[in-house]
């Protein structure tokens, strides 16, 4: 369904105003916009080898799941209408950008990616603690250029819009880049450790606490999370100790090992 929602938003808001989007995809609407080759056949040409390589690079359980978006996308493209859904090009840019931001979130979000340069800024960000749709604009500043010289620079400028705006919407879905410390004064220190280790991959230091007016002694349990982990590691501390005081505050940056995928 994410992959229809990203079609969607290149075929009703911004292909019928020759507004493009980042990466291959962006190539791909040059191509059929300047050709009579369907931007969706060509978007799914020119994604296989970065399917391959990401592929061999990413792991298959990734890869699997990226094809299928790739090809449920690409189809989706071929199928789809070119309408334009609204004659205002700067409602369709924004439109197009967050509907299409959405989407690729949403994928995201999911262990998977919308093929293109989005397998690259994959590559980059199990390496090095960046926020993806920020890697991913930056990537992008090659297709703006080539749409100002084959169409014109009011286009140009509408596409970055278009992909500064989707990549925003990225960054607020896919948030594994965030990161957060936990403080939890419990009971419970040993059944909700075990239980944390369980089913997640993150170390947790322990500490004795005392309080300061009713003298009770509790351990003190700290660990960092990426904000993706947050839901459910406070479900799960609910469910082991319902009276468990959490403290969460966002974590600048981590220095050492922090398992970052």
């Amino acid at each position: 369904m994410a992959s229809i929602i990203v079609a969607a938003s290149y075929n009703l808001f911004l292909l019928p105003h020759s507004i493009l989007s980042s990466g291959v995809t962006g190539i791909s609407m040059i191509i059929g916009l300047k050709t009579p080759l369907n931007t969706g056949v060509v978007n799914y040409v020119l994604n296989l080898p970065l399917l391959i390589i990401g592929f061999m690079k990413l792991g298959q359980s990734f890869m699997f799941r990226t094809i299928f978006s790739v090809t449920v996308t690409s189809i989706a493209m071929v199928y789809l209408p070119l309408y334009q859904l609204s004659p205002d090009p700067i409602i369709s840019t924004v439109f197009g950008g967050v509907i299409g931001g959405i989407g690729a979130g949403i994928i995201f979000r999911y262990g998977a990616s919308t093929g293109g340069f989005d397998i690259i800024g994959f590559l980059i960000t199990r390496k090095k603690d960046l926020p993806l749709g920020n890697l991913i604009f930056a990537m992008n500043a090659v297709v703006v250029a080539v749409s100002g010289f084959l169409f014109n620079w009011d286009i140009a400028l509408k596409t970055m819009v278009a992909i500064f705006v989707m990549g925003k919407v990225v960054d607020t879905i896919h948030t594994n880049h965030l990161k957060l410390t936990l403080m939890i004064i419990t009971n419970e220190d040993e059944t909700l450790k075990q239980a944390i280790i369980s089913k997640y991959v993150r170390g947790i230091t322990i500490v004795d606490g005392e309080g300061a007016y009713t003298k009770e002694k509790r351990k003190v349990l700290f660990m960092i999370i990426s904000r993706y982990e947050l839901a459910g590691i406070k479900k799960l501390i609910k469910d082991t100790d319902p009276k468990a005081f959490v403290n969460i505050t966002e974590t600048v940056d981590v220095m050492g090992y922090f398992r970052r995928g």
